[in-house]
């Protein structure tokens, strides 16, 4: 068995130990295409309201009394992009970008069909064809076919098996993610627990309310973490995402056939606890942050020929539900990065947030197809022409004047 062979079939360990294997790219091919392009899949749903705070329509903050970003100006406040939207403040590591103009949002963008389900919503992003359930390969393995180059080693998956994005009839490289990480409160320990069952122990109201919230309690995290493991879809969570994008860049450096790459996070499916400027949010935007601007500092120059973009499959209701976080809803943001992106703009069509605006009453409307950026990186990072766009989207055509791409 070849080597390459080998590395494609068998996997190729864990992703640190790929990047410090110092044959690798070290005879590697003249880059003679030097575009990238990187993917980053936000499973779980992320709130895009409170990553582009839209903090001029004060129907945000009447809707969101407890999770709502404070103005720019304000303690822990949104950070001013346009004079309209503000970025979270756990975002600080990537404003540079967007003052330098290399990073640019898409609102109210996403699935334009009703899909709740993040199996469903994730499955068609990945593919690319909504509506098509019984479609196996992704858009991006559809651009290595149109990109004509047969080696595993032009895609990287950063998951332990390839994704549904990148699945299809040309080989991926898969890297296993070391990243393992979860969060648990002090009455999760078991000797507090155990404490306090025997201080409640009592046949008085007390003790009987405690034992019904435990009971209760329990069959709550128990529904969540089914559903969050739904939503991840095998995802990891963003803590020490910084080291993983650092060895992804340097391994990307090194190597210059690897022009594709796919990342993925979980974490994002907030219906608990969502935070404001601080929280569990807070947190993961901070890890996912870092991770970018590490991400951009370690590609140095290939950055100004890298497309990354940050998706996710539907954003979360308007208004925030009565446990402090948000619910499954339908329109996003999407985030592109790179030295082809124009930024230093909101891309897009903003719907508003008044009642009469929101999608069935509830969600930010879908005004952008998330194909639509797409097929303007395929077209003008990636220099494809309108046949091959097709073949990589099809049943789609594009329907706006104006890209985010150069």
């Amino acid at each position: 068995m070849n080597r390459r062979h080998f590395l494609t079939c068998a996997g190729l360990g864990t992703l640190s130990a790929f990047a410090q294997n110092s044959w690798l790219g070290v005879n590697a091919a003249p880059d003679s295409n030097p575009r990238r392009l990187i993917v980053i899949f936000l499973r779980g749903a992320v709130d895009g309201l409170n990553v582009v705070v839209p903090y001029s329509d004060p129907n945000y903050y009447q809707y969101r009394p407890k999770i709502a970003i404070p103005q720019p100006g304000s303690p822990e406040g949104a950070l001013d992009l346009d004079g309209r939207f503000g970025l979270h403040p756990a975002m600080a590591p990537i404003l540079p970008l967007w003052q330098q103009g290399s990073l640019a949002f898409v609102h109210a963008s996403g699935l334009t069909q009703e899909i709740r389900s993040h199996f469903d919503a994730q499955f068609y992003m990945e593919t690319g064809v909504p509506g098509a359930s019984r479609r196996q390969d992704g858009w991006m393995n559809r651009l290595l076919v149109e990109a004509n180059n047969k080696s595993p080693l032009q895609a990287i998956s950063l998951s332990a098996n390839v994704p549904q994005i990148l699945s299809g009839k040309m080989p991926v490289s898969s890297i296993g993610s070391t990243r393992r990480a979860g969060n648990r409160q002090t009455l999760d320990r078991q000797d507090v627990a155990n404490a306090f069952d025997r201080l409640y122990s009592g046949s008085d109201a007390l003790g009987r309310n405690y034992r019904g919230g435990r009971a209760a309690r329990a069959q709550l995290l128990q529904d969540l973490a089914a559903e969050m493991n739904v939503a991840d879809n095998g995802a990891p969570l963003p803590k020490g995402f910084a080291a993983e994008t650092r060895s992804l860049a340097r391994l990307m450096v090194k190597d210059p056939r690897i022009q594709i790459a796919f990342l993925q996070l979980g974490g994002w499916d907030t219906h608990v606890n969502q935070g404001n400027s601080k929280g569990l949010l807070a947190r993961n935007l901070g890890e996912l942050s870092q991770g970018l601007a590490t991400l951009q500092q370690e590609l140095g120059a290939i950055y100004g020929h890298t497309q990354i973009v940050v998706m996710s499959e539907f954003g979360r209701t308007a208004k925030e539900n009565g446990n402090g976080g948000t619910d499954h809803g339908h329109g996003n943001a999407m985030w592109l990065l790179g030295g082809a992106t124009k930024g230093g703009k909101i891309y897009g069509q903003w719907p508003g947030l008044a009642p009469d605006q929101l999608y069935q009453g509830r969600d930010l409307n879908v005004t952008t197809d998330f194909r639509e950026p797409i097929a303007k990186i395929l077209t003008n990072h990636w220099g494809l022409n309108s046949s091959s766009t097709a073949k990589i989207l099809p049943q789609f055509t594009a329907g706006i004047d104006w890209s985010p791409i150069a």
